[in-house]
């Protein structure tokens, strides 16, 4: 699968991403958490490992789950990632990183959870949580 090298910057412009081996698509996420954290669904991108920060001072985290952390500009709020603790893989907002005119939406997950008041017109490929879950232990 095709990567590429992405810079972001929070609202304020403290915080500073490098992204160095981000898969080239954007997917989107309807659980309760990320509606919960984004005000909707997540539209995210697959950063990978390979994610640097400058401004690090200016990043705040949060356990939101056992496997996963979420973090976010301290003086903005911006979104700056959702973290897989034990993979060390970044999800970011794709809404983060402005030069995605050539970035393809192609899966939502949590489909099940997501609310019937808005639908995307998008053809992506669907998964459940629990199709989700099934994928992650298969990784692991």
């Amino acid at each position: 699968m095709e990567t590429k090298t992405l810079n972001a910057k929070c609202l304020c412009q403290k915080v500073s991403v490098i992204a160095t081996d981000v898969k080239a698509h954007v997917d989107s996420c309807h659980c309760s958490m990320c509606r919960k954290w984004s005000g909707g669904p997540l539209l995210a991108l697959d950063c990978g490992t390979q994610v640097e920060f400058d401004g690090q001072q200016h990043i705040s985290t949060f356990s939101s789950s056992d496997w996963a952390e979420r973090g976010f500009c301290n003086n903005c709020g911006t979104h700056l990632f959702y973290r897989l603790k034990e993979a060390n893989q970044y999800i970011m907002p794709a809404g983060l990183f402005d030069n995605l005119e050539d970035a393809e939406f192609t899966t939502q997950i949590f489909i099940d959870e997501k609310p019937r008041y808005y639908d995307f017109a998008n053809q992506t490929k669907m998964m459940t949580g629990e199709e989700v879950f099934a994928v992650f232990n298969d990784e692991a």
